[in-house]
């Protein structure tokens, strides 16, 4: 095994620790320690576009795997470019594993734009997706041929109502879904099932309320929300910087989040916060030693975590890392694609299947295309 030492630690493992070995070294020590072990991934197949509509630019998708096989892939479509006013909330299924994907169908379509889009399947069966609505556009209008007679459609006022972090929930398997209604925070990929019943959400409240970073729960299947805690900021830290928060739980009966860092310290880093006691409190963030964003979450069928982030620098594409310990210490990168051919990717959400295998999806603009499409990596780990 391969070590990486950091300030905090005072110490040497310079053999291959065993899984078992690891988890009772790391919970017998105070202190804190990266260790990096090389893994590595078997692609099956390459990777390939599953957008339907190349006229379009489709951003920030989340897949999920229903426990009747069915996958659903959320996104940002129908959209002109990275910032614009058409974005609207998407839904693709297969049920092949990934091999064919359905035409998309329009979930949410506010009169300004709808952006990241998250999706879970409760443990009572019901559909849960996410979104926020954004005025990041407005400095563009007057440049861009169209946007303003979009712009237009609702008043200043109607427009600055519209803002804020949203929720739909489907009980019929996506059939009909309920009128949207507010989550409290947002982030990416949405919202976790916990063992104990509850739904989790870590994110932010972008719009709304006090713009903290922390936590919220659902008791009734995710109709209602409750703040729940809110996120220690790191000393030196402002926590305007921390963005696009996902979280776990761990087999040891532990939570950990992950979080876009756009602080100096650390920049463009995810750092990683811990609950002990089901969300109720939380650690200050930490350093993971991952350059990539923003992180999402996957605790494997043999207990072990996978993240998988987006990376804007050589190699561009996808990676991932492994947690043996859960989520005390993470392997070196894993490359789940690395031909990308500008920063503007990324992403990225994994679901596994029966045998082991994992599909990662997320949006790239590709060489020679305007628009960015929907693009799909099947893989394993070796």
């Amino acid at each position: 095994m391969k070590t990486q030492q950091c300030d905090s630690f005072d110490g040497d493992y310079g053999e291959r620790l065993s899984r078992r070995s690891l988890l009772i070294a790391a919970a017998s020590s105070t202190s804190f320690f990266v260790a990096r072990r090389s893994i590595a991934a078997t692609k099956i197949g390459e990777a390939k576009t599953i957008s339907h509509q190349p006229s379009n630019y489709h951003g920030w998708p989340t897949l999920t795997r229903r426990r009747n096989g069915e996958l659903l892939l959320v996104c940002s479509g129908s959209r002109e470019s990275h910032v614009c006013p058409f974005g609207r909330v998407e839904l693709m299924r297969s049920k092949d594993n990934g091999k064919t994907w359905s035409f998309p169908r329009v979930l949410m379509d506010s009169p300004i734009d709808d952006r990241d889009a998250g999706v879970v399947e409760t443990a009572k069966g019901s559909l849960l997706v996410t979104t926020f609505t954004s005025l990041a556009y407005v400095p563009q209008v007057p440049k861009r041929k169209g946007w303003r007679a979009a712009h237009e459609r609702v008043s200043e006022a109607e427009r600055k109502k519209e803002l804020g972090q949203w929720m739909i929930r489907s009980t019929d398997g996506g059939v009909t879904w309920s009128p949207r209604y507010s989550s409290i925070v947002n982030s990416p990929h949405g919202p976790i099932q916990l063992s104990d019943g509850r739904l989790l959400y870590a994110g932010k409240e972008l719009w709304t309320g006090q713009r903290r970073i922390g936590v919220c729960e659902s008791v009734d299947d995710g109709i209602t929300w409750k703040w729940l805690a809110q996120v220690p900021t790191r000393d030196g830290d402002n926590p305007a910087n921390y963005h696009e928060l996902h979280a776990a739980e761990t087999t040891d009966g532990r939570l950990i989040a992950h979080i876009r860092n756009h602080n100096a310290k650390n920049n463009r880093e995810e750092l990683q916060t811990e609950s002990s006691d089901g969300g109720k409190t939380w650690s200050k963030p930490r350093a993971i030693g991952v350059w990539g964003l923003p992180s999402f979450l996957l605790r494997l069928k043999d207990e072990r975590l996978l993240m998988t982030y987006g990376h804007r620098r050589k190699p561009l594409g996808c990676q991932a890392r492994v947690s043996e310990d859960h989520g005390r210490t993470w392997s070196d990168p894993i490359i789940v694609y690395g031909g990308g051919a500008s920063g503007d990717l990324g992403y990225p959400s994994t679901v596994q299947f029966d045998d082991g295998s994992l599909l990662t999806v997320w949006y790239e603009l590709t060489k020679g295309t305007s628009r960015a499409s929907l693009r799909q990596a099947r893989w394993k780990l070796a």
